[in-house]
């Protein structure tokens, strides 16, 4: 968990930092191109190399850290906040409502993600908020069947139905006594989560459906990079992906020391 928490609070401090060192001059502009020689390999005055556009891969590839928080932290912030609600709901009313629910979205649950934002992308279109709806829609119904299977487990305990024989309204019931204790699991699905929707908006700028075109991004960078790889231009792809590749890891290493740090049978096990 330690070496996921340096590599994601790496790439925070890229997206914080990214747009101060553009200021101070000491970071190339990553939209300006045709100054810079084209397809220059790695060197002191281009650490990364520049593309076919003479774009420089340094500068763009740091400031796609940037695009990629703010689609990622969106859609899963977006993810949260409807389908915890919708869970905590459907499990402690349940009759139709949750039968309903559950139906459907078990229904969109057995959708692949990536082909499910792909079709929404294309409706949506293009830019930052709608990117995050696309990736959120596939991720909603997870933490709906996490928080509602803990919800329906949860609603039968004593102190539960203490509450409701002291007369407590669904709302209270809902927020003082379920909450907290039906959201232990949700962190961890934030987490993964989080890194899967790295790989997701990767592909959707992969098929040019990710983010306007004036903002740097790994997917499309990886997309202008590919007719170049035949001929030996390795660099305009590489940094793009190994990019997306550590950031991948370092949510994904957290995502599994949570999991270990809040399931203590897991912890128990790994240290036997």
């Amino acid at each position: 968990m330690g070496a996921g928490l340096m590599i994601t609070l790496t790439f925070v401090l890229v997206a914080l930092f990214a747009p101060l060192l553009a200021d101070w001059g000491w970071l190339q502009d990553p939209t300006v191109s045709l100054t810079n020689p084209i397809h220059e390999p790695p060197s002191a005055a281009h650490w990364f190399g520049t593309t076919r556009q003479g774009y420089d891969v340094f500068s763009r590839t740091l400031f796609g850290t940037r695009a990629a928080w703010q689609v990622v932290l969106l859609a899963t912030a977006i993810s949260v906040l409807v389908g915890v609600p919708l869970g905590m709901v459907s499990g402690y009313l349940g009759g139709w409502l949750d039968r309903g629910l559950l139906f459907f979205m078990d229904t969109i649950y057995t959708l692949p993600g990536l082909l499910l934002s792909v079709t929404l992308a294309f409706i949506v279109g293009k830019g930052v908020v709608n990117a995050a709806i696309a990736l959120s829609i596939a991720y909603i119904p997870q933490y709906y069947r996490v928080v509602r299977n803990h919800t329906v487990s949860v609603k039968t305990e004593l102190f539960i139905e203490a509450a409701q024989s002291m007369g407590a309204s669904t709302w209270a019931v809902l927020s003082r006594y379920l909450f907290l204790n039906v959201v232990q699991s949700v962190p961890v699905l934030f987490t993964l989560n989080a890194a899967d929707a790295v790989l997701i908006l990767g592909g959707l700028g992969f098929l040019g459906l990710g983010l306007p075109e004036q903002i740097p991004e790994w997917g499309d960078s990886l997309r202008q990079a590919l007719d170049a790889l035949p001929t030996g231009i390795w660099w305009t792809a590489l940094f793009p992906g190994l990019a997306i590749t550590l950031m991948v890891t370092g949510l994904s290493l957290i995502g599994e020391g949570l999991n270990e740090f809040i399931n203590p049978l897991l912890r128990r096990e790994n240290w036997d």
